[in-house]
C-alpha cells in the first residue's frame, strides 16, 4: 500500500515539471512588474519592510505642513474662556504643578494668566472652535480631525522638533519621511520618495536644519531632497556647461561600471545607493521642471492658493507645489514655515502668521478633495509642542508672550483614513494640563505609520546590534480617530 502511495505521489514527468515550474517563473516575473520593490534587499531580515505594506494601507502618501516654532494653541484652536476671566491672576500652584521651566521663564517672580485677545466660533457639524484668526480653516473644519490633546517630553525648540521628525530628541536617527520611504519604496522612480519646502514668516524663525530630513543609518537614497525656490529647485540637478544630456548619460553608465567593480570588491551598500541617486538625478533634470510649472494650473485653483502662491518660496507656494508632488507620486513632503516663536508681540505677530498660511493650507485640503486625493493623502498641521497659559514677562492687553509648553498642544489631521469632522481629546479650563485622551509624539507617530499599512513595531533596522524603529520602545495606535 505504501509503495503505491509513494508511486503516485511522485508520477512527475518531465512536460508536467516543466509546465509546473513555468508558472512559478511567470508568477515570480508578473509580481516583480507589478510590485518592482518586491525582491528588493533592504539589508534587514524583515521582509515585510521591503517595500510591502504590513496591511491594506488607507493613506499612500504624507503632507506634513509643519509650523516650526510652536503656534500658541490658546489663539488658534482651544478655545479657554476661563483665562479671560482670570486674566492677570497667578496660575494655581495645583494646576502648574511640578512642570519644568524653561530658562526664560524660571526666575519670574509671577506667571499671571492670559487669555485670546482674538475671538472664536463653533463651526461644522462637530461644533469645533475656531479662532478669527483662521477664517478659512473655518470652513474645512467638517474636513478636520482636531487633535487638542498632543504633548511632548521636550521643552525647548531643537530638541522638540527633533523629537516629532525622528523619534529621539539627540538627532542622528531616520526622519519620518525617510522611514516610510525604507518601508514603502518608490511610487514614481522619476522623482525624489521624501521632499522637503521651506519658508519663513513675520515672527521669530527657529532653525530648521539638514538633520531633521536625514536619513540616518538608513541607506542614503531614503534621505529628504529639499527644494529651493528659484531657477534651480534643486541644487547640482542641470548638467555642467558644455555637456549634453547624451554626454551626461555616457558618463553615468562609466561611472556606473566603476562603482559595481568597486562594490564587487568592498561589498559596501552604499555604494549602490550612490549610483541609484546618480541615477534618480538624471531623471529628476525632466521631471522636477515639469512638476515646478505653474502654468498649467488654472485661475480658480491660483485663487483658491491666492496670489502668494505665485511667489516662489512663500507657504502658499510650497502648499501648492506639495500638492504636485504628491499626486505625481511622493511619499512624503513635508513643509517647514519659520516663525511661530512668540515669547513677546505675540498679538501681532500670530496674526501675520495665520495670514500667511491659513489661506494655503484650507485649499491644500480642499483642492486635494476635489480632485479624488484626499482619501489617500494624509495632511498634517502643527507644531513641536503648545504655550504656555500665563504670559512670559510684563503683562500688558495689547502686548504678552508665551512661553514653550510641552504638556498639551493642538494638531489637526485630514484625509488618509483619519475620521472627519473631529474633536479629539480636551484640556483643563485653563488650557494646561491635559484632562482628556492624552496622545503622545509616539502615538502620533505610530499612528501616521499605522495608516500607511505600516506596523510600527514592525518598521525596524537593525543597527549597531540593536533594532530601531521610528516609535522607539512605545506608541501605540490612537484608534478613535481613525476611520
Amino acid at each position: 500500500m505504501e509503495k503505491e502511495i509513494l508511486e503516485h505521489g511522485f508520477s512527475f514527468n518531465r512536460r508536467r515539471f516543466l509546465s509546473t515550474m513555468s508558472l512559478g517563473l511567470g508568477s515570480v516575473a508578473l509580481g516583480s512588474l507589478l510590485m518592482p520593490d518586491l525582491f528588493k534587499n533592504t539589508g534587514d531580515d524583515d521582509p515585510l519592510s521591503a517595500g510591502i505594506p504590513h496591511f491594506a494601507p488607507k493613506a499612500k502618501r504624507v503632507i506634513y505642513l509643519f509650523q516650526n516654532g510652536a503656534p500658541s494653541q490658546q489663539e488658534l484652536f482651544d478655545y479657554k474662556p476661563k483665562l479671560r476671566e482670570m486674566v492677570g491672576q497667578e496660575i494655581p500652584p495645583s494646576v502648574r504643578g511640578t512642570q519644568r521651566l524653561t530658562g526664560m521663564t524660571a526666575n519670574q517672580e509671577s506667571f499671571p494668566l492670559v487669555g485670546s485677545f482674538v475671538d472664536f466660533k463653533q463651526y461644522g457639524q462637530a461644533g469645533a472652535w475656531i479662532s478669527d484668526l483662521l477664517p478659512y480653516t473655518s470652513k474645512i473644519v467638517d474636513d478636520l480631525c482636531i487633535v487638542r490633546s498632543m504633548y511632548t517630553e521636550a521643552i525647548n525648540h531643537d530638541p522638540a522638533l527633533t523629537f516629532l521628525q525622528t523619534g529621539s530628541q539627540q538627532g542622528n536617527r531616520p526622519s519620518m519621511g525617510s522611514w516610510l520611504s525604507y518601508g514603502l519604496g518608490n511610487e514614481n522612480k522619476n522623482l525624489p520618495n521624501f521632499t522637503v519646502l521651506l519658508s519663513r514668516g513675520v515672527g521669530n524663525g527657529q532653525g530648521v536644519y539638514s538633520k531633521l530630513w536625514s536619513n540616518g543609518f538608513l541607506d542614503s537614497v531614503h534621505q529628504g531632497v529639499q527644494f529651493s525656490k528659484g531657477e534651480d529647485p534643486v541644487l547640482y540637478l542641470r548638467d555642467p556647461e558644455g555637456m549634453n544630456r547624451h554626454e551626461r548619460r555616457d558618463m553615468l553608465d562609466q561611472l556606473a561600471e566603476l562603482n559595481d567593480l568597486s562594490y564587487k570588491e568592498f561589498g559596501d551598500p552604499e555604494i549602490a545607493a550612490k549610483v541609484k541617486q546618480y541615477e534618480m538625478a538624471y531623471r529628476m533634470q525632466t521631471a522636477v521642471p515639469e512638476v515646478m510649472d505653474l502654468s498649467k494650473e488654472s485661475d480658480a485653483i491660483i485663487k483658491l492658493y491666492g496670489p502668494d502662491c505665485l511667489v516662489p518660496g512663500t507657504f502658499a507656494a510650497n502648499c501648492l507645489l506639495a500638492r504636485k508632488l504628491s499626486e505625481n507620486g511622493v511619499r512624503f513632503v513635508q513643509l517647514y514655515h519659520q516663525g511661530w516663536d512668540q515669547h513677546g508681540n505675540l498679538p501681532f505677530e500670530i496674526t501675520k502668521q495665520a495670514m500667511d498660511v491659513d489661506q494655503a493650507s484650507a485649499a491644500l485640503v480642499t483642492d486635494l478633495k476635489q480632485r479624488g486625493l484626499l482619501d489617500e493623502t494624509l495632511v498634517i498641521w502643527g507644531g513641536e509642542f503648545g504655550r504656555t497659559s500665563y504670559t512670559q514677562g510684563k503683562l500688558t492687553p495689547e502686548n504678552y508672550g508665551r512661553d514653550h509648553h510641552p504638556r498639551c498642544f493642538t494638531i489637526w489631521m485630514a484625509g488618509g483614513g483619519i475620521k472627519p469632522g473631529m474633536v479629539y481629546g480636551e484640556t483643563d479650563e485653563l488650557g494646561y494640563n491635559i484632562a482628556k485622551n492624552p496622545v503622545h509624539v509616539h502615538d502620533f507617530q505610530a499612528t501616521v505609520l499605522h495608516q500607511l499599512g505600516l506596523n510600527h513595531e514592525k518598521l525596524t533596522f537593525k543597527h549597531l546590534g540593536r533594532r530601531y524603529r521610528l516609535t522607539d520602545i512605545s506608541g501605540k495606535v490612537v484608534r478613535d480617530i481613525i476611520s
